[in-house]
């Protein structure tokens, strides 16, 4: 009775992992990683889904705003067996395009005005930070296991 309810939520269960590389290349239009599961049981994976979200913000103290972009997601609808006590990796390619606001396309057309937006961008502060989401859906379950790592996109 209590190991069923600790498989309904998720105890013990399927445990998610991203493997992801150190730096993405902005110019190449995709990320290469690997989702690595492991589980004290056997137990079938429905889908997974990966998430890639940009968080922009800009402003500094009271002032300071952010907003959150969802870049690009893929889903994985092949059903995955994790046999227990055992470690499983699946490969991905998440295709994704950057959003580059005007100030950035003024910037890339015009190199004297770079060196412009850069000192512009620096004084509004405005950053972004670009984070990858895995969740899994497992059969039988009610909470599904997820990962969550920020990505250096250069």
């Amino acid at each position: 009775m209590f190991g069923k309810v600790k498989r309904w939520l998720g105890i013990e269960g399927v445990k998610v992992e991203l493997v992801l590389p150190e730096q993405v290349v902005a110019s190449s239009g995709v990320i290469e990683g690997k989702l690595r599961f492991y589980s004290m049981h056997t137990q079938k994976v429905k889908s997974v889904r990966v998430t890639l979200t940009e968080k922009y913000t800009r402003g500094r103290w009271k002032n300071k705003l952010a907003d959150l972009y969802k870049l690009a997601e893929i889903e994985l609808t092949e059903e995955i067996i994790v046999p227990a006590e055992e470690t499983l990796e699946l490969d991905f390619e998440l295709p994704f395009t950057l959003v580059k606001s005007d100030m950035d396309h003024i910037g890339d057309k015009n190199f004297v005005l770079q060196n412009v937006v850069n000192a512009a961008k620096f004084i509004k502060n405005v950053k972004s930070e670009f984070t990858l989401e895995a969740e899994a859906d497992i059969e039988g379950t009610a909470l599904n296991p997820f990962d969550k790592k920020e990505v250096n996109i250069v």
